[in-house]
C-alpha cells in the first residue's frame, strides 16, 4: 500500500562537504511544520547529516559529483527523506550497514548507517555499482499535547 505525500521539497547540490550543513538545515526547516520536539529535530539533522556526508565522501571519493534529498510528509505525521547519489555504489549493502565498517580510510568511524538506523524509524538502502545509492529514512513525528 503505498502512502500518500501530502507536502514535499527537493534539493539538489554538488557533493561538497559545505552543502551538507545546507541539506541538513534545509529538511529540519521543512520538517518543522509537524511540530517535532527538539530531541526530535535534532535526530533528523543528525540522520540526514550522515546520510549527506556518506555520499559526498563514498560515492565520489576523487570528483564532484550531485546528490539530490528529497523530503516529504506522509500521512499519518511521517516524514520521509530520502538522499540519492549516482556516484559509485557500495558493493555490499549489508556489510556497509555493520557497525565499524568503511571505505572512507582511518578518519571515517563506519557508523553512518548505524547512526541514521538509531534516530530514525525505517532505513531503506539501495545501490547498484557504477550508478549510485539511495538511502531513504522514515520517522514518525510524535503528535504533542497541547499545554493545559
Amino acid at each position: 500500500m503505498k502512502t500518500r505525500s501530502t507536502n514535499y521539497i527537493s534539493l539538489e547540490f554538488l557533493s561538497r562537504s559545505a552543502n551538507e550543513a545546507f541539506a541538513r538545515g534545509a529538511v529540519a526547516c521543512f520538517a518543522a511544520q509537524l511540530d517535532p520536539t527538539l530531541e526530535e529535530l535534532g535526530d533528523i539533522k543528525t540522520a540526514v547529516s550522515e546520510a549527506v556526508t556518506n555520499a559526498i565522501v563514498h560515492a565520489y571519493p576523487d570528483a564532484l559529483g550531485r546528490i539530490a534529498v528529497r523530503a516529504q510528509v506522509l500521512e499519518g505525521d511521517v516524514l520521509e527523506i530520502t538522499v540519492r547519489d549516482w556516484g559509485k555504489g557500495i558493493a555490499d549493502v549489508e556489510q556497509a550497514r555493520q557497525p565499524l565498517y568503511t571505505t572512507g580510510g582511518e578518519d571515517r568511524s563506519g557508523m553512518g548507517f548505524t547512526i541514521m538506523e538509531s534516530f530514525m524509524d525505517k532505513l531503506y538502502v539501495r545501490s547498484t555499482q557504477g550508478k549510485g545509492t539511495r538511502v531513504t529514512m522514515r520517522r514518525r513525528i510524535q503528535p504533542r499535547r497541547p499545554a493545559k
